[in-house]
């Protein structure tokens, strides 16, 4: 939850079809060789036509694809993705060391923050850490090359300007920061923050495909029956131009405010691993939408 809030806290489908459009082909030749044995059953015996039935299905299964056949790729082969879970386990100790000041491109701000609490004390540091790891757990079986901005739940930091320096030296093809959001108790929904202009036009060129992210994010998150912000942004979208892991990237990147801490309503389902699972599959499919 980037931003100052309260509690002192920041605020394939394709690949599938070419797999079984495969397997169906092999399947075909299988028959194939099958129906012609049969065919031949009246001059040959029982056992020869088992004989030759069994060779030609192993023969099948053995060959090797023809020469400059295509090969079926995962959907997100050759990608990088910058996975960046916001906050850590371990802010909540080490208050000075993550309030120290740094450079956010566009002024200074906190190292890094604690994240907000639901009021029962679920807090936002665990929900982003067990979406962020189902979620490169998804994007590893998508043929992705995931970086992860931090390796564990219990640590400090990194602070906001490493966030941003980890996709970077990536060459990422995405980043996305998971959080979720500190906002009015009667205020539900997600939004997606974008980078918006800076004075020194450092972000320029990620502000068009970041906010072509952020569409392809809504559309999943959309469709998993989730709902724009009522209190942030238009329509699920809001740009900012105070977050350092924004201003600071060079690559395509996004937070997500899954929902509000604050509400009831939104909170609840939060505290499922089911839930939780479904929201790393939908950020998978936008993932997916943008990279196309």
């Amino acid at each position: 939850m980037p931003g100052t809030h309260r509690l002192g806290s920041c605020s394939g489908p394709r690949s599938r079809l070419l797999t079984a459009a495969l397997a169906c082909s092999s399947l075909a030749c299988a028959g194939c060789a099958a129906g012609e044995a049969a065919s031949t059953a009246s001059v040959r015996s029982p056992a020869q036509v088992a004989s030759i039935t069994a060779t030609v299905a192993v023969a099948s299964a053995a060959a090797p694809a023809p020469a400059g056949a295509a090969i079926p790729k995962e959907p997100l082969s050759g990608r990088v993705i910058t996975v960046d879970p916001g906050h850590n386990g371990g802010n909540f100790t080490h208050p000075l060391q993550i309030g120290r000041l740094v450079n956010d491109g566009n002024g200074e701000k906190e190292c890094d923050t604690t994240g907000t609490a639901a009021p029962d004390g679920y807090r936002e540091t665990d929900f982003n850490w067990s979406v962020a790891t189902r979620l490169r757990a998804l994007l590893l079986a998508a043929g992705a090359h995931v970086v992860m901005t931090r390796q564990s739940n219990t640590g400090v930091g990194p602070c906001i300007t490493q966030r941003a320096a980890i996709g970077n030296r990536a060459h990422s093809d995405a980043a996305i920061s998971i959080h979720a959001d500190g906002g009015p108790p009667a205020g539900s929904g997600f939004a997606i923050l974008t980078p918006a202009p800076i004075p020194s036009r450092a972000d320029q060129a990620i502000i068009i495909p970041s906010h072509r992210l952020a569409l392809a994010l809504r559309t999943s998150l959309e469709r998993i029956g989730l709902h724009p912000s009522t209190y942030d942004g238009v329509d699920g979208i809001a740009p900012r131009t105070d977050l350092g892991g924004l201003n600071l990237s060079r690559v395509p990147k996004v937070f997500v405010e899954v929902a509000n801490m604050q509400n009831a309503g939104d909170e609840a389902p939060m505290e499922r691993p089911a839930f939780r699972q479904l929201l790393a599959r939908a950020l998978l499919a936008g993932l997916e939408r943008f990279l196309g």
